[in-house]
Formats: C-alpha cells, structure tokens, sequence
C-alpha cells in the first residue's frame, strides 16, 4: 500500500519547456475551473501561446527564474514558479507559487514541489529570503508552507475580489 509521502514517486518533475507552452494553457483552464486560489478562473492565464512560449524560452536556462512542470503518464498534473526580485536592491528575496490540479492534491507532489523551488532559490538562484501569497482560508497550503518553514508577516486585505467579496490573503516569508 503506498503511503500519503510516496503516492507520486512516479511523477516527473522538470523546467518546463517553450514547446509545454500549449499544454500548459489548456493546464491553467483546468486548474482556473477548479478553485478561487489562483489569480484567474476558467478562462486560463490571460497569454496567447506564443507569449508563453517566449516566455518559456527565456527562462529555460535562466537562474533566477524557473517554471516547473510535474508530469504522470506525460501530463501535466501540476505547475512550481519561482522568480527572484530583478531590483538591486531585492535581489536577495524570491517569490513562488504552486498549482496542482484537485485530483493530484493531498499525495505529496506539493512537499516535492517545494523541496525542488527551495532548493533552486538557494543553490541556483542565490536567494536568502523566499516569500509568497496564499488565500487566508485555504489552510492545507498554509500547512504546507509552514511544514518548510515559512512564518506569516502579514495579511493583505481585500487580495482578491471575487463574485463582489473582498478575500484576504496571508503573506509568508521564509529566511534560507
């Protein structure tokens, strides 16, 4: 029987490609339908496919920026972004974020996910605080985000704006 850690060693996680592009659009109209955690809905990230092939182009060897697909039988069941500040002064912090599909949830791809951004921000990124946004409600992520060590600093009121209600997200921080 496998257990709630292992449920995903199957998975393969990777940088994405610029030829994931399509893919991962169609990934975001899924995921978009699937919950109000995420900065957009059903109609997917607002980008054509040849922006998010540039874009994925770009940061395919990039160090202080990386995308990050998890594949199961070659699709993708999730998605990992960490993006350094580019301002001199910033450059130190980093920020991340994670989308997994509702049916790959709760098995573990998300402590992968973020054993491999934490160790891109440290080792390859150079990054000494990593810090991120999660909706105030949604405590499995917070639990997650806890578990490696981020601590709340605060709380952004009115985060989002959905259906007329105002949604709260906490801000976490993790020193590396």
């Amino acid at each position: 029987m496998l257990t709630r850690t292992n449920m995903y060693n199957d998975v393969i996680i990777e940088r994405a490609k610029a030829s994931d592009a399509k893919e991962l659009l169609d990934f975001w109209k899924i995921v978009g339908a699937e919950t109000d955690n995420l900065s957009f809905g059903s109609e997917g990230k607002p980008v054509t496919e040849s922006e998010e092939f540039e874009k994925l182009k770009r940061l395919e060897e990039s160090t202080v920026e990386a995308y990050f697909v998890a594949r199961k039988d070659s699709a993708i069941i999730g998605t990992a972004h960490y993006t350094a500040n580019e301002r001199k002064r910033m450059n130190h912090r980093g920020t991340i974020g994670i989308c997994i599909l509702q049916s790959a949830s709760g098995k573990g791809l998300g402590t992968r996910f973020m054993q491999t951004l934490l160790d891109f921000a440290k080792t390859t990124a150079k990054s000494e605080i990593v810090e991120l946004e999660v909706r105030s409600d949604n405590v499995n992520a917070i639990k997650l985000y806890e578990k490696f060590g981020f601590e709340k600093i605060g709380v952004f009121k009115g985060f989002f704006k959905i259906d007329g209600k105002l949604i709260d997200f906490d801000l976490m921080e993790k020193i590396l």
